[in-house]
């Protein structure tokens, strides 16, 4: 139907979530922020949440949505095989 439609059909692996481009960027870094700490409890996790999220900049999010095309094309090009960085 889309190609009916006169749409561009760009291939894709099937999702996975280990494999989610979206999810890289800040996963990755929260993982980081998070490396060696224990959280005592439900409020110490809900405190280093909100410092994460309100420390970093709009650079950080642009700068991940703009580099999802360049990840999905590795995904891509890796026949949705699993990419270590």
């Amino acid at each position: 139907k889309l190609m009916e439609l006169d749409w561009e059909v760009l291939m894709h692996p099937s999702y996975s979530p280990d494999l989610a481009a979206s999810d890289y960027h800040l996963f990755r870094s929260l993982q980081n922020s998070l490396d060696g700490k224990t959280l005592a409890d439900k409020r110490a996790a809900e405190n280093h949440l909100k410092k994460f999220f309100a420390d970093k900049p709009q650079k950080f999010y642009t700068d991940g949505i703009m580099k999802l095309p360049e990840k999905w094309q590795k995904v891509i090009d890796n026949n949705g095989q699993y990419i270590l960085d």
